[in-house]
Formats: C-alpha cells, sequence, structure tokens
C-alpha cells in the first residue's frame, strides 16, 4: 500500500503521528512527511528517526501557503492535526473551529489541488452527539470531508475514522495515573461509574490503514472496541503497579460525556458490518450512484447506538490484560521495578 508512496502526516509529532512514521520506515515508503507547529518536537523526532526518508516541515494547518507547499509531491496524507482537549476548545471554541474546520478544509484542499491520491482524517466519538466545544468541531470536520468527496468527480479519495480514548495516548488518563502513583497519589476521577473505550494505539493505527486500503468517497469507518469504567481501569492501574493509593472523585469537567458513543442508531442502519470496523457511506441519495450503499450484511434492525455503556465490558482483570499489551505501560513497570 505505501510502496514508493510519499505519505504526509498532519499533526506528525504527536502519539498517532509517532507510531504511524515508525510504521511507514519500517516498509519501503519513499519519504514520510512531517508536518506540524510545534519545532521542539520536531527536533525531538528528528534526533530519534534518523533516516533519509524523513522529512519535517513547520507551519499550521491554518495556513493554506503553509499547507499546499508540505503537499507538493505526496501520495497519501494522515490528517492528525487538531486540538483535542475538551478544556482547551470549551474555552477557546473560535481556536478549536479554525483548526479542526477550516485547518480540515485547508488540507483537503491542497491535497485536491496536488493530485493527493487518498486523505484519511482522524476523528473522534465526540462527534456524535456533540455536547462541548471539541466534539463540535469535529462533527463538522467530518461534514468538511464529506462536502468536499461529493464535490469531486475526480480527485482524492477523502474518508474519515471515529474513534474512542486511545490508550496511552497525549493527554489521556492513563499517562496521568501512572504520574499520580508514582506520587503517591490520589488517582483523581470524575465519575466512577463513567465508561470509555479502550483502544490501543496501534489499533488506532490499523483503523486508520483499514481506511486506506477500503475507502471509498466520503466514507466514515468505526473500529469497534471493548470498554471500562473508570473506576475499574483505576484499580486496574494500582493494582499493575503495587500501589495502595486513594481515589479521589473530582466530578465531571466541562463538556465531558458519562459514556461514548461511536456509531448512531441511524448510521448503523445504513452501515456495512465488516467484522472488527463498521463502515458508514455517506448520505449519496441525491448523487444516484450505487456506490454510496452499503454493500455488507444490513443492519436495519439495529436498535440502540453503538456506545461505551453497551459493548463488551471489561473488568479489572480484562483491564489490567489489556494495560500489560501497551509496551508504554510495560516499560514503566520496568522502570519502577528498577528503582
Amino acid at each position: 500500500m505505501y510502496g514508493n508512496a510519499t505519505v504526509l502526516i498532519t499533526g506528525g509529532t504527536g502519539s498517532f503521528g509517532r507510531t504511524m512514521a515508525s510504521r511507514l520506515l519500517q516498509g519501503d515508503c519513499e519519504q514520510v512527511r512531517i508536518f506540524s507547529r510545534d519545532e521542539a518536537k520536531q527536533d525531538a523526532m528528528r534526533r530519534e528517526f534518523v533516516d533519509r526518508r524523513m522529512q519535517f516541515q513547520i507551519g499550521d494547518v491554518r495556513d493554506p501557503g503553509a499547507v499546499s507547499r508540505a503537499m507538493r509531491g505526496v501520495d497519501l496524507v494522515f490528517h492528525a492535526a487538531a486540538l483535542k482537549q475538551v478544556p482547551s476548545c470549551e474555552f477557546f471554541p473560535m481556536e478549536a473551529m479554525r483548526t479542526n474546520v477550516e485547518g480540515t478544509a485547508n488540507v483537503l484542499d491542497a491535497a485536491t489541488a496536488s493530485g493527493v491520491r487518498s486523505v484519511v482524517a482522524l476523528g473522534t466519538d465526540k462527534a456524535v452527539y456533540p455536547i462541548n466545544a471539541m466534539g463540535m468541531s469535529k462533527a463538522m470536520m467530518e461534514k468538511v470531508v464529506q462536502a468536499h468527496a461529493r464535490s469531486l468527480d475526480n480527485g482524492p479519495v477523502l474518508s474519515t475514522v471515529r474513534y474512542g480514548n486511545v490508550m496511552y495516548s497525549r493527554g489521556s488518563v492513563i499517562p496521568l495515573f501512572v504520574e499520580q502513583i508514582r506520587q503517591g497519589g490520589p488517582l483523581t476521577i470524575t465519575e466512577p461509574q463513567m465508561t470509555r473505550f479502550l483502544l490501543p494505539l496501534s489499533t488506532a493505527v490499523a483503523l486508520v490503514e483499514f481506511a486506506f486500503e477500503h475507502a471509498r468517497p466520503g466514507d466514515l469507518f468505526v473500529r469497534k472496541a471493548p470498554a471500562s469504567t473508570v473506576e475499574d481501569l483505576a484499580t486496574a492501574m494500582t493494582q499493575l503497579f503495587k500501589s495502595d493509593t486513594n481515589v479521589q472523585h473530582i466530578g465531571i469537567r466541562h463538556g465531558e460525556k458519562i459514556y461514548e458513543t461511536l456509531a448512531t442508531v441511524e448510521e448503523l442502519r445504513r452501515a456495512d458490518d465488516m467484522g472488527d470496523y463498521y463502515r458508514i457511506p455517506m448520505d449519496g441519495r441525491d448523487l444516484n450512484y450505487s456506490q454510496y450503499f452499503s454493500e455488507g450484511e444490513p443492519l436495519a434492525a439495529v436498535e440502540e447506538d453503538y456506545t461505551s455503556h453497551n459493548t463488551e465490558r471489561l473488568d479489572v482483570d480484562g483491564v489490567k490484560d489489556l494495560l500489560l499489551t501497551l509496551p508504554e505501560i510495560r516499560r514503566d513497570l520496568d522502570q519502577d521495578g528498577e528503582r
């Protein structure tokens, strides 16, 4: 899929970008181009990935000129640049719109003008029934991708993926718990029975690759995933680190949800069940294109949304098993064992 290709990763210094870059460099891609506005992280990444196929470009997706320059000669795009922190977007909603919505439009315009083959934009569960500014801006991002896809007679295949909490990603609760355990606690949790999907970063990368391989214009892909309560996650962490750290309930933060929703019942009724994934086609009825309708097993009998409350629920032992698959957790456990 990546043979002799030049791949651009916007927001490429984040957790996803670093993991994706490492994966790409293990193959035969021609070049991996990292586009972000954080020069310190680019410098750290440059020293970590010593490979002539890596190229770094400073810029912001809000700047159409910078995006266009970064897009020259690119074959495939992973669009990961975004403002992701719920409180930050809640306090500065226009900043979220400029990056997550206008920035996405800039990426799609540049990709179309440059003859890119495919673009996958990374979305979030918070775009479903959004109650906060971050979710609203990412919902608009999905609409921008589909609007561009509808307007193209030919050009790049534009698609999106939607996933929930990526374990140990920047800003996720797991590294916070590790730090709180090391400092002697307490572990701060918002609402004990709040549920969250648990998705290892490697699985999130596989979702994006699946979209690249199977997307039609305007498709949206969802990865099925297990979930747990925040309380069980905290308990699993304390047991793994053999800590007697207390848990403190601090209440729900600005714009937080009790549970995550990855797909609505209306979306599922027109989706393809592709095993580990749902493919949700964009509504193409007015386009009269048969390619925009489902091809797989019909899900018309679905009667509820797909949420972290009704997906597979992991108990404490199940969460511990999943945590131990994360290289970051194994590293932290090894470090603690050496102290």
